[in-house]
């Protein structure tokens, strides 16, 4: 390659370079795309793609999302890296090491979190990662569905999607332990994709992802105002028996009975300048880049 890829930072103003960021995304992690999520205008001020170029490509990127963390009940401010690589072809001439060393550099001091594939649990520490295990929780719960079920509504849909987004930004943390506060946005990504649980509305400040499979209702995550009656909720969520719940997230606020199942084998957390509680915890599904 010459000359030498140049560092570009995208923002949510560069849409004419939004393509060119999609298509690496596409090449490097062939189960994500970003081309809808941005279509669907996610792509916020918080959001930037520390991307070098070359030939018009994007051929190695570090992206942060700014994060409102909430750790022990604290809300700590911080950033969480994803779509970390390089194009498969120019592997192994430390152009993945050059977007993450601008990426670093931007965000200074600052707590970092990120998810990584297994393939690349080595890379990180260089950069003074360390890695956080995390959680699967679970409570038994006896329910029937109820008379009526709450509507499956579609993000596709601009006026749902602008009314989720307004229950997030004002949601209380799912978990106090180790959480976030307003990551509609991120999660709009899941949706976007396909990858997310249907998505229910028990009232105009309640939107809950969750889905029911052999007996086990799945709540993905919750996007609530004040706290929600879930004895009452729960025959709206389900089309079928229950004899059990498992989450998404750490589920010691609403359900401080759940019980540890084991660790979450393939979650690939790492954390730098950030201490996670020493306790089990599980960072929200839906709030992961």
């Amino acid at each position: 390659m010459n000359p030498a890829p140049s560092l570009r930072v995208l923002t949510h103003r560069d849409t004419d370079l939004h393509a060119a960021y999609c298509d690496y995304v596409a090449q490097v992690f062939t189960q994500a795309d970003f081309r809808r999520w941005c279509e669907w205008g996610q792509w916020s001020e918080d959001y930037l793609a520390f991307c070098l170029f070359h030939d018009g490509r994007v051929v190695a990127n570090v992206s942060a999302m700014r994060m409102r963390l909430v750790i022990e009940g604290a809300q700590v401010d911080g950033w969480q890296f994803g779509a970390v690589g390089c194009l498969p072809e120019l592997r192994g001439r430390g152009l993945a090491r050059a977007a993450m060393q601008a990426a670093l550099a931007h965000c200074g001091d600052a707590p970092i979190l990120l998810f990584a594939n297994e393939r690349v649990l080595d890379f990180y520490p260089r950069f003074g990662f360390a890695p956080a295990p995390q959680s699967l929780f679970a409570l038994d719960w006896l329910a029937h569905p109820g008379p009526t079920q709450a509507p499956v509504l579609d993000l596709a849909d601009p006026s749902v999607r602008a009314a989720f987004l307004r229950a997030a930004a004002s949601a209380r943390p799912v978990s106090q332990r180790f959480g976030a506060r307003d990551y509609g946005r991120t999660a709009t990504w899941y949706a976007a994709n396909g990858y997310a649980s249907p998505l229910r509305r028990l009232d105009e400040d309640v939107w809950v992802f969750a889905q029911t499979e052999d007996g086990v209702l799945t709540i993905e995550d919750v996007f609530a105002v004040a706290p929600v009656d879930w004895p009452a909720a729960i025959g709206r969520l389900i089309d079928q028996p229950i004899r059990e719940l498992r989450f998404g997230f750490t589920a010691q606020c609403d359900w401080p009975r759940a019980r540890v199942l084991g660790e979450e084998a393939d979650a690939g957390l790492f954390v730098r300048n950030l201490a996670v509680p020493a306790v089990p915890s599980r960072f929200p599904l839906l709030a992961r880049t």
